[in-house]
């Protein structure tokens, strides 16, 4: 076995047996809440997260053992006794290129202003979009396999092995580019959800750029989503629908704007004040193959589902996920497929950490070329333990 093997398979026990040691002797820890600084008649919040991952991959030709992310988030808040209130937020980031998640690693992941009127709240700004905001998926237990913050892969150029097409349900078609977003309160169980987006500008406020300079780029996103929750005695049930769509610029032929569709479901049965079971799914369809917004054809076609179940008691919480996609071939782009499953285990010592450790496996496989391994089929599997640091507001 190579030494890299070795120091992850030592460094993954360590990291077991602390976590169970803390998990069953620990006393109760303090939460961490946000820093708040008066400035006038306004409040600012400063506070943060980190996420850190060792793990042991087992994938043709990599080394890394440890990613991770951390991010600093700052809120300048002004609530008035009427109910309104508005805020100015920012979140800066700096991550491994394993943890670059949904955002693609950018350093600042959103900057937007919120305002709250009668019965609406609007946010400008770099932020995410109606339909990955109201988002419903399955249950988790801290990390997942859908819309991972992290991923355990990594191709021979350093870059996240999963990029070739990344197991994502949540609609990101607007990622975080500017845009302006509305958004209703939950009235009888239902919360609705809009927003538009000029372009692929992260220039902070909407139509200041026009985004990257490439073939397929999308513009006029809009988006909705409705999200339905409700209480059924000890069962609580919840649902989504989403929908996005843009128009392209510096088309190639057959291509056009994107157009995607999601769906998602949750049942939660809550046995008593400690026991909860859970069950859940989420879907996606869209026109861009692999869900890369700038190859976006008339006859592409790309889906993806997700299920998965949990159990939580307490402290404690574990998941089984399963998840699988398809990009269907178009325009010279082969067809993609990929299957993964994960089982996880987390311990919460309370709302500021937390620790989680489970195996998760990837395959991946396409219909012409190869992957970096040589082969048109790409098989990878990895044990991990994660750590979690949060403020909590």
């Amino acid at each position: 076995m190579r030494t890299h093997n070795i120091m992850a398979w030592l460094g993954l026990s360590l990291g077991l047996g602390l976590a169970l040691v803390l998990a069953t002797r620990a006393p109760a820890m303090a939460e961490v809440a946000p820093l708040a600084l008066p400035v006038g008649s306004a409040e600012l919040f400063l506070g943060g997260a980190v996420e850190g991952a060792l793990f042991s991959a087992n994938q043709p030709g990599s080394d890394t053992n440890a990613s991770g992310i951390a991010r600093f988030n700052a809120s300048l808040r002004r609530m008035y006794d009427s109910g309104f209130f508005w805020s100015l937020n920012g979140t800066l980031s700096a991550s491994d290129p394993l943890s670059r998640g949904r955002y693609d690693g950018d350093v600042l992941e959103k900057a937007y202003v919120e305002t709250k009127l009668l019965l609406v709240t609007i946010r400008a700004g770099m932020v995410d979009g109606a339909a990955a905001n109201l988002q419903v998926t399955g249950p988790r237990a801290g990390q997942a396999l859908d819309d991972a913050q992290t991923s355990f892969f990594r191709d021979p150029a350093g870059r996240t092995a999963t990029n070739v097409f990344a197991p994502r349900t949540a609609l990101t078609a607007s990622a975080n580019y500017a845009k302006i977003s509305l958004e209703t309160p939950d009235l009888f169980g239902v919360t609705l959800g809009f927003s538009f987006t000029p372009s692929e500008g992260k220039n902070v406020l909407p139509w200041l750029a026009a985004g990257p300079q490439v073939n397929g780029r999308q513009s006029t996103i809009w988006e909705g989503a409705l999200r339905y929750s409700d209480d059924f005695g000890p069962l609580t049930m919840s649902g989504y629908f989403g929908g996005a769509f843009g128009a392209a610029e510096r088309k190639l032929p057959g291509q056009q704007g994107v157009s995607e569709f999601g769906l998602g479901a949750r049942m939660d049965y809550h046995a008593d004040d400690l026991l909860t079971f859970s069950l859940g799914g989420s879907w996606r369809k869209s026109n861009a193959h692999g869900f890369d917004n700038h190859r976006a054809y008339t006859s592409s076609d790309t889906r993806q589902g997700d299920v998965s179940a949990g159990v939580s008691y307490g402290k404690w919480s574990a998941a089984l996920e399963y998840t699988n996609g398809v990009a269907h071939a178009v325009a010279g782009l082969p067809r993609l497929a990929f299957n993964g499953s994960q089982a996880s285990v987390r311990y919460a010592f309370d709302e500021s950490i937390a620790v989680s450790a489970g195996w998760q496996r990837l395959g991946y496989s396409r219909s012409a070329g190869t992957f970096f391994n040589g082969a048109p089929k790409l098989e990878m599997d990895a044990i991990f333990v994660k750590l979690y640091l949060t403020t909590v507001p």
